[in-house]
């Protein structure tokens, strides 16, 4: 099953056709904001038109695997698109995988992903919610379970199941068949999880379902069962995957290039300044709520002569705001000026550290500051260390006892009590 040979034959009606309302036209705007492709428009605007003729909302699914407890900036991108799309009316749908996160999503991987336990499920799923509900308007947020219906369907249900599709088309999706070629093993369960997230929205009658790039395959698989079982074929929209700190790489906890949103809002907008120039408008388009003619604006302006530092202020003004409040954007504000200027934020973790004196790289590293005594030193043959505002330049400095800020690059902050 190629994508294009998928979509092909459900694209005889083109949207152009279709009489749309100022309304159904608004709302086809707001959805195609910022995705990485819809399929297919045409279809979706039908959806769109019969929703707006009867009143009924549309079925919105995202299905997400707690694999990991915290989210990020790069989770809420889909995630802002549910909360435009539930402030158009329709009904979102928060799937939590707990069945199929038991088996691992092989997508973009080229190695078998571990299984979690349920408890990890259980207890992962139950912040991805928390955490989701900070972006979702919680109130009209569907949150299912997939064990819901997957488990009732039994060994024998799961075989019929199987029986719908065929290890051809499973096939044609790039990550098994780059394992298959370069004889990295690929275990019959694995196939199982496209076909269990397809069942999903058969299950769910879903409309439209969302997913990253990487979650294509498996959602076309989604609407292929829907077809089998003489539903109406969801349409499917992919959001982009938003690059970390780095600038390169997804965002990701592993990778370290990560924007948490339940992180202190000192540290969420220091990173956000930390970004590029160039990668700010990447954010805007995907991270802000602001419209696309204020972007616009403000792109406009930076490229006549402003100061991109001032759009940058605006965005993680924005973000901080979103996930704390405006008093404290503003706060994270004056504590990026502060610190620019050489200052102490306000919000310095204490430290006790005992056994003075001792020499300035093992008490960075009890203090927290350094992963190790060698990573403290090159930090100070750097000119990376202070105390007390001062630039500490010998790493073999006996530190006595006593009270002081000490200071490792720009962001890191401890104020250390330090006793014999």
């Amino acid at each position: 099953m190629t994508d294009s040979a998928s979509c092909s034959n459900n694209n005889s009606v083109s949207k152009d056709q279709l009489q749309l309302s100022d309304k159904v036209q608004e709302a086809l705007a707001i959805t195609k904001r910022g995705v990485d492709e819809l399929l297919i428009e045409s279809e979706f605007a039908q959806k769109l038109v019969r929703s707006e003729k009867t009143s009924v909302p549309l079925r919105i699914k995202l299905g997400l695997d707690p694999t990991a407890p915290d989210l990020h900036l790069g989770h809420t991108v889909v995630l802002n698109k549910l909360r435009q799309l539930q402030n158009l009316g329709h009904q979102v749908i928060f799937l939590i995988g707990d069945f199929t996160s038991m088996i691992g999503d092989p997508s973009g991987r080229n190695v078998t992903r571990p299984p979690l336990t349920r408890e990890q499920v259980e207890e992962n799923a139950m912040t991805y919610f928390r955490q989701a509900a900070l972006v979702l308007d919680e109130a009209r947020t569907e949150m299912r379970y997939n064990s819901e219906w997957c488990d009732p369907l039994g060994a024998r249900g799961m075989i019929q199941l199987a029986s719908r599709y065929t290890v051809a088309r499973m096939m044609e999706r790039d990550d098994f068949t780059k394992r298959y070629k370069s004889g990295t093993p690929i275990a019959v369960h694995e196939f199982l999880y496209p076909l269990m997230q397809g069942y999903d929205s058969v299950a769910l009658k879903a409309d439209l379902e969302l997913g990253g790039t990487d979650q294509k395959f498996n959602l076309l698989v989604g609407r292929e069962l829907q077809k089998d079982y003489g539903q109406e074929p969801q349409c499917i929209l992919t959001m982009p995957l938003l690059e970390g700190l780095d600038g390169v790489e997804k965002m990701s906890k592993s990778k370290n290039n990560y924007i948490g949103i339940t992180e202190a809002p000192n540290t969420m907008f220091a990173k956000l300044m930390s970004i590029s120039d160039t990668m700010m408008w990447r954010y805007f388009e995907l991270l802000s709520f602001r419209s696309l003619e204020d972007i616009a604006s403000l792109k406009a302006a930076v490229e006549a002569g402003a100061n991109p530092r001032d759009a940058k202020v605006a965005l993680g003004k924005e973000i901080v705001t979103r996930f704390h409040s405006a008093q404290a954007a503003d706060d994270a504000l004056a504590d990026f000026v502060n610190r620019s200027k050489g200052g102490i934020p306000d919000d310095v973790p204490e430290v006790a550290v005992s056994g003075a004196p001792l020499g300035v790289a093992q008490l960075l590293k009890a203090a927290g500051l350094c992963a190790s005594t060698s990573e403290a030193m090159r930090m100070v043959d750097q000119g990376g260390v202070r105390i007390d505002g001062d630039v500490v330049s010998d790493k073999n400095l006996k530190v006595e006892a006593g009270e002081f800020v000490m200071q490792v690059g720009k962001r890191k902050f401890a104020r250390v009590t330090f006793n014999a």
